[in-house]
């Protein structure tokens, strides 16, 4: 097989890539800056918190002080006597129109929680929970008469830690359950035990992390007008998936799908937070049928620490084994994973560890594995998916245990992962956890790594440096990442979340063109990465090409944004829609020219003579003739300048991205202090489609995954109280405390599809906290510190250096 190409700065295709160009392409591989830019910058976004419908209302939520109660009553009169209220409405209320949902799949066997409504009826069971809400003139209207209601509430026992919850005597989640565990899955392959019996070596460790959220630069928000004439509800949703929520507003509101309309316009950011079902969003549909107006919630900053998913909150046991000449041969791993109260609807929070437990190892070669998960209830904010779902904790356990095992062995880390990693030439294959993959690089990343980082450099100048009392580190992690997931992902679990994208392309009468699709934008750069696609496989210039998105009214029906799909995904379903268009456009040309559509093509605008490109006739002008003029067409020519395209991935289960991430820093021992000095990956996202945006997506990854390593964490008292709720206190890393992150990449294109993309959005969270663990533990080896639990703040450093 032809090795993969590694290069700093991308923009030309790899050998395995070449295959997959249009024969004009000039767009596709290119580092085009994207077209909403300018827009964007400007303060010409349109976002939902801009929003303003006629007779708009606004709604405020009066929440929780207690992390368990029962709600004993409820006063509302001096709320709904106060100035510019409209409606208060209870959870009775609500419970009237909107029918339960559970967060299960079928596919997660003995999965259970229950079920949800969108505001209490008996018991809160989160501290922040609403629980009452409140529609007014405006938004200061509305929170003024939220503090005039009186909730009376008899405090009920807390399940505030992992230790608590599960205790055969604690007290239950939800009544009739019979323990606090909502999810239990056990992997395993080959002989674990006798693996572990024979091992010349064994390393192992406990392992924790905390707590984080999403901190998206725009809150959740949305507008919901509900029509009651039509019975027609419209909802400018602030979501990564507007299909997914025009189902579930549909079904649990007793709608037909087709008169739910959801509208996603500009949304600035969402990193997995605004897939899910949220209370007070489920809420905010009943209230407008209930006032009979618009009703717009935007969420708080305060509210979205209590209110946004939480995520990663982990506990691991590891143990790896390894043979004399540190091969490694065997990994157990027992993950308890801490969500909230409820699994969250419909994607459930099983997703986070389930995939832990089947990526951890994934880039090794390994004998025999055992994963056994357990997924916790607790009375906190619920957990669910979030950027590089499960992945981040896969890598930390693995990589760390196989610098515990360099360590024990005496290997240079570089030397343990050589020897160990899956090789480039082994492919097709199968991790031991069943996870099929079709092709990855990673002793190609590994080498071009070791090149990227000048590690020869950076060891020699540690040692210098180790003798005059300077801790610097130098931590490596591999990984292996999940993208293009096919129905097999949530379709046999029952959720009406699509794998397919559909796309519409149309050639206007003046010869531009629109391609309406499925996949969002978020701030990612999905309508560039699409209008580039288009631009190459038709034959006309990026700037003619206007891509809509976000609105299940006007957009075909897909899956949209979420783990790395839009480019896999709705990059092939938009390649194919053009080829589609591309041709019948020739079609017509070849009628108006006389001549056949296969000795002709399609490049910048112009057809042309497929031999030789002499320009013959403008697609403005075979628009105007299809339009306007198609009397002068030949009888039976069929002017077809508009066609429509679903895809799915049939192929592989997902189309796997792998990489290998650098982290150079410096420890203060004396202060507990972190300087990170730079941050290294070399990632694999298969055919890199614009390598501008595939950096943003990295760097932006890379940022989020450093923040939980040395900053970000949900911290919560014994009471379930939510200690530092607000960005005075919740520390998100800032541009002072990122270091340069240098970037290479290669490309090994999937073959399940034409494009050959993969993803790249999660590439960069995925491995960055398990390079800065292994990081600051090389610095603190000759002290004889070893820390185990993310995030790594000053404190932890100096309880593991003994200072406490």
């Amino acid at each position: 097989m032809n090795a993969p190409l590694a290069f700093d700065r991308p923009g030309r295709p790899s050998p395995e890539g070449a295959e997959h160009a249009p024969a004009s392409g000039r767009h596709v591989g290119a580092p085009l800056p994207r077209p909403n830019a300018k827009r964007l910058l400007a303060g010409r976004g349109a976002y939902v918190s801009d929003l303003k419908l006629p007779r708009m209302l606004h709604a405020a939520f009066v929440r929780a002080p207690f992390a368990h109660a029962r709600i004993v009553r409820i006063g509302l009169d001096a709320a709904r006597a106060a100035p510019g209220v409209v409606l208060v409405a209870t959870g009775e209320d609500l419970a009237k129109l909107c029918t339960p949902w559970v967060g299960t799949l079928d596919h997660f066997k003995g999965m259970k929680s229950a079920p949800q409504l969108p505001l209490p009826l008996e018991r809160v069971t989160w501290s922040g929970q609403a629980v009452v809400a409140v529609v007014a003139e405006s938004r200061a209207a509305a929170e003024d008469a939220a503090e005039l209601v009186e909730v009376g509430y008899e405090e009920l026992p807390v399940l505030a830690d992992l230790d608590t919850a599960l205790a055969p005597d604690a007290p239950r989640i939800a009544p009739g359950f019979a323990d606090n565990i909502c999810f239990r899955s056990v992997v395993e392959t080959g002989e674990v035990d006798d693996a572990f019996a024979a091992a010349a070596h064994v390393v192992e460790a406990d392992m924790a992390f905390g707590r984080h959220t999403g901190v998206t630069l725009e809150p959740r928000a949305l507008i919901a007008d509900f029509d009651a004439s039509e019975r027609r509800l419209t909802v400018h949703h602030a979501t990564q998936t507007p299909f997914q929520f025009q189902d579930l507003y549909a079904r649990h509101y007793g709608l037909p799908e087709a008169r739910v309309r959801v509208v996603a316009p500009d949304v600035g950011g969402s990193f997995g937070i605004k897939l899910h079902v949220y209370h007070e969003d489920m809420a905010v549909i009943g209230l407008s049928m209930l006032a009979g107006r618009p009703v717009k919630y935007v969420a708080d900053r305060l509210e979205a620490f209590v209110s946004d998913i939480h995520a990663r909150d982990h506990r691991v046991r590891a143990r790896a084994a390894l043979d004399a000449n540190g091969r490694l041969i065997a990994i157990a791993a027992e993950d308890e994973t801490a969500i909230g109260p409820f699994s969250t609807y419909p994607r459930t929070s099983a997703v986070e560890g389930n995939q832990v437990i089947r990526l951890i190892g994934a880039p090794y070669r390994l004998d025999a594995y055992r994963g056994d998960l357990k997924v916790v209830f607790q009375n906190k904010t619920q957990t669910s998916q979030y950027r590089a779902v499960g992945h981040p904790i896969a890598c930390a356990v693995t990589e760390h245990l196989m610098d515990r095992a360099a360590a024990r062995l005496g290997l240079d880390p570089f030397d343990i992962r050589a020897r160990n990693l899956i090789p480039d030439d082994a492919y097709p294959c199968a991790s031991a956890t069943g996870y099929r993959f079709e092709k990855l690089s990673h002793e190609a990343c590994l080498a071009r790594l070791k090149g990227l980082m000048d590690y020869d450099r950076l060891r020699a100048e540690q040692a210098e440096l180790r003798a005059r009392g300077v801790h610097r580190g130098i931590g490596i992690a591999a990984f292996v990442e999940i993208t293009n997931p096919t129905p097999a992902f949530y379709g046999v679990g029952g959720a009406r979340i699509s794998a397919q994208d559909g796309a519409v392309i149309a050639i206007t009468p003046s010869g531009e063109v629109r391609c309406t699709i499925s996949v969002t934008e978020q701030g990612q750069g999905t309508e560039a990465i699409i209008g580039q696609i288009v631009a190459d496989y038709l034959g006309v210039p990026q700037e003619v090409v206007r891509v809509i998105t976000g609105d299940t009214e006007t957009t075909p029906h897909g899956g949209a944004t979420w783990a790395c799909r839009g480019a896999g995904i709705g990059g092939e379903t938009a390649l194919q829609a053009a080829k589609k268009l591309k041709a019948n456009v020739l079609k017509v040309a070849a009628a108006i020219l006389q001549a056949q559509p296969g000795d002709l093509d399609l490049v910048d605008g112009q057809v042309v003579a497929a031999s030789g490109g002499a320009a013959r006739l403008s697609l403005a002008e075979v628009a105007r003739i299809a339009f306007f003029r198609s009397d002068t067409l030949p009888p039976g020519t069929d002017a077809q300048l508009t066609v429509a395209h679903h895809f799915a991935p049939s192929g592989y289960p997902f189309a796997f991205t792998n990489g290998i991430h650098g982290c150079h820093v410096e420890v203060d021992a004396e202060t507990g202090l972190v300087k990170i000095l730079r941050h290294f990956v070399v990632e694999d996202c298969g055919r890199i489609i614009n390598p501008l945006l595939v950096d943003e997506q990295v760097r932006g990854g890379v940022v989020q995954g450093l923040g939980a390593a040395f900053f970000e964490e949900c911290r919560y008292d014994g009471n379930g109280q939510l200690l530092n709720g607000s960005l005075a206190d919740y520390l998100v890393p800032m541009a002072c405390e990122m270091p340069d992150i240098a970037i290479a990449h290669m490309e090994t294109p999937t073959k399940d599809t034409e494009l050959g993309a993969k993803g790249c959005g999660e590439a960069g969270t995925a491995a960055a906290s398990a390079a800065a663990l292994n990081a600051v533990n090389d610095a603190l080896a000759p002290l004889g510190a070893v820390l185990t639990q993310i995030p790594m703040t000053p404190a932890r450093i100096l309880t593991a250096l003994g200072a406490f």
